[in-house]
Parts: structure tokens; C-alpha cells; sequence
């Protein structure tokens, strides 16, 4: 593999890391600045709605640049909001750089994945991306648990001063090993064309809601697995080391589904998921219990990424730059609604546990819009084909 993967792979791992750390360090962010945990919890959902908005515009903004120029101008930016948030005083511009940190995210893994395919033979290009995504498991199964375990150490600003480093990291190697790229062809009328199309917006309701489950959980299981399970502080780190086991077992065996079948693979899994969640109500009282849910909850959660990116890019066919952006917004907005509404059952008086049911019924809605694509699917497929004499 091309040495540029690797640097690909480092800037994937600290926008990977500094999207999900914000949920073991809630309990250190809302002390500090004299907030709730809910209003902490919006951290989660302010990078996420900035997601939404930056990655389809930031990826046609940058349709007629070269490649490489955007990448390199996306880690400026991950390393300018980065360095906010550690310099921050405040919730509110906290909050800002945790925003301008966010704008590169959708583009950076849209935009990598092409200049990923681009550095190898024809036969070899799932693998570049899938290694180029290896960064975002791996922050998931390393960088969030190390930077929990060092922001309870040594503060939450030293967390965010270490994905700063990554950044910078990232952008030294992207210069020095991503090859010069020529300027594309925008073709942006075609992509956007794709979007009339009734199934690609029904695929994008899907990554919302079945990912809205998955946050509206996970957002607040640190203060959970403490107030509720009765962990200690310190034991935060090791069950999300645990869900980012869950989150690689999930990956390859969703991948694997949907190379299959694309539709029952997401019936299947949403349904597990939705079920996980509703039992984490339960098993949140009881430390192993706890323990085995969260392992089987990240596995449920992260299973269901590949078939959700594979329904997308089947239904926006001739449009896999902006529906791959329109994706991740996607992802990134069912983020920011699930912590929203997990926060809300929890200001609500219901309790740690409500944002588990929370996430169990959205990822049942999920599961319905899956139904109902599926139907037209099937209309689509029974209806007679005109014959012209």
C-alpha cells in the first residue's frame, strides 16, 4: 500500500477521535464550565449539525480545486477549530471550535476516498478506502478511550491539544505523500440530479434514523455507566475500549452482509439494534450486564454503516462524490438528533437509562422507512415494462 494511505489513515484517526472523545469527557467538560450534563451533551450534536452543513457545501465549494490542495486546506481548518476548543474559556467558544472543526469532517472522507482508489491498481481500490477508513475504527477503538483516559488525567483541554498534534501530523504527511492531483471535472449538475430521486432521500432518512438510535445512547453513556451501573470514573475508558471492539466486529460483519444482501442485511440488523437498546435499559443496572450490552451495542450500532453507505450509493447512482458527502451529513445529523432527544428524555426527569429506549424506538423508525423503500423497490420491480412497436 502507498505510503499516502497511511497519512490519509492519520488525519481519518484525529477527526475520528475528536468527534466521538467530546463523550468520555462530558462528565470533566460540564464541571469545568458550569454546565449540565445535557447542555455538555450538545457538544456532541453542535459538531454534528456543523457535519451536516459542511459537507456537501465544502465539497462542491472545493469540486474545481485539485485533490490534494482541498485535503491540505481541510486539515488547516481540523487544526485551527482543534486548537479553539483547547484554548476555550467558555461553553460558547468551546462550541465554536468544536463547529470549525467539524466543517472539514464530511469532505475529508468524501473527498480521501477518491484520492484513496486514485493511488492503486483498479483491483485494489475498496482496499485503499477501507484502509483509509481504518484510521476512523481505530480512533474509535484507541484514540477515544486514550484521550479520555488523558483529559480525566490531565484535564479535557489536554485531549483537544493532542488531536491538535494529530492534525498537524496529518497535514505534514498528506504534503509530503499524497501525490499532486490534477483538477477534476466538477460535473455538479449530474450529481445533483441524482437527488430527485425519491430513494436516495428515503436511504439518507435511514442513516438518520438508525444512527439517531445509536447517539441518542451513546452520547450519555459515561455519565450511565458511573451514576447508574456504578463504575468508577477511571472504568469509563475500558467500556469504551469495549464498544470499540463491538464497533470493528460490527464493521466487518455489516460489510460482509451487505456484500450479500443489501435490504435484509439492514432489516436484520436495525431490528438487533433497536433490541439492544431496548434490553440496555435494563442491563444498565448491573456492571457485567452493562459491560457484554455495550460490547453487543457497539457491534449493532457500527454493523449497520456499511449496508446504510452501500443503499446510498446504489439509489444516487452517477453521483458518488455529493451522495457520499450527503451520507455522512446524514450520519453526522441523526448524531446531533438522537443526542438532542437523549438529552431531553434525561432533562425530562426519566432518568440515564430513558436515552436507551430513546434510541430503541428510533432505530425502529429506521427499520419502517427501510420497509417502505423496500416496497417501492419491489413495486418497481413487478411493474410492466413498455413495450414501444
Amino acid at each position: 500500500m502507498p505510503l499516502a494511505l497511511i497519512a490519509l489513515a492519520v488525519g481519518a484517526f484525529g477527526i475520528g477521535t475528536t468527534e466521538f472523545v467530546i463523550v468520555g469527557l462530558l462528565p470533566e467538560v460540564a464541571a469545568d464550565l458550569g454546565v449540565s450534563i445535557p447542555s455538555a451533551g450538545l457538544l456532541v450534536s453542535g459538531y454534528a449539525l456543523s457535519v451536516v452543513v459542511g459537507a456537501p457545501l465544502v465539497t462542491m465549494a472545493g469540486a474545481r480545486l485539485p485533490r490534494k490542495a482541498v485535503l491540505m486546506i481541510l486539515m488547516a481548518v481540523f487544526i485551527a477549530g482543534n486548537a479553539l476548543c483547547a484554548i476555550a474559556d467558555d461553553y460558547a467558544l468551546l462550541m465554536v471550535g468544536r463547529a470549525v472543526a467539524a466543517l472539514c469532517h464530511g469532505a475529508f472522507f468524501g473527498i480521501g476516498s477518491v484520492v484513496a482508489a486514485e493511488l492503486v491498481a483498479p483491483h485494489r481500490k475498496a482496499s485503499a478506502i477501507a484502509m483509509m477508513f481504518t484510521g476512523l475504527t481505530v480512533s474509535n477503538v484507541l484514540g477515544v478511550p486514550l484521550g479520555t483516559a488523558l483529559g480525566q488525567e490531565w484535564g479535557w483541554r489536554s485531549t483537544f491539544w493532542a488531536v491538535t498534534a494529530l492534525g498537524v501530523l496529518g497535514l505534514i504527511g498528506i504534503a509530503a505523500l499524497v501525490p499532486a492531483t490534477p483538477r477534476p471535472d466538477s460535473g455538479l449538475r449530474r450529481e445533483l440530479a441524482a437527488f430527485a430521486r425519491p430513494q436516495v432521500w428515503l436511504a439518507l432518512a435511514m442513516t438518520t434514523l438508525g444512527f439517531a438510535g445509536v447517539f441518542a445512547s451513546f452520547t450519555y453513556i459515561a455519565p450511565m455507566m458511573t451514576e447508574v451501573a456504578g463504575f468508577s470514573t477511571g472504568a469509563v475508558t475500558w467500556l469504551l475500549i469495549l464498544f470499540g471492539a463491538g464497533l470493528c466486529v460490527g464493521n466487518v460483519v455489516g460489510g460482509r452482509a451487505a456484500d450479500r444482501a443489501v435490504m435484509p442485511s439492514l432489516f436484520v440488523i436495525l431490528s438487533l439494534l433497536a433490541a439492544v437498546l431496548f434490553a440496555f435499559v435494563f442491563t444498565a443496572h448491573s456492571q457485567w450486564q452493562a459491560a457484554v450490552t455495550i460490547l453487543l451495542f457497539g457491534a449493532a450500532g457500527f454493523a449497520t454503516v456499511p449496508p446504510l453507505q452501500m443503499r446510498v450509493m446504489q439509489q444516487a447512482e452517477g453521483a458518488p462524490a455529493l451522495a457520499s458527502a450527503a451520507n455522512i451529513a446524514s450520519f453526522n445529523l441523526g448524531n446531533a438528533l438522537g443526542a438532542w432527544l437523549g438529552g431531553a428524555a434525561i432533562d425530562g426527569g426519566l432518568g440515564y437509562t430513558a436515552p436507551n429506549w430513546v434510541g430503541g424506538l428510533l432505530a425502529l423508525s429506521g427499520l419502517a422507512v427501510a420497509a417502505t423503500a423496500h416496497r417501492l423497490d419491489r413495486r418497481k420491480a413487478a411493474a410492466p415494462v413498455p413495450v414501444h412497436i
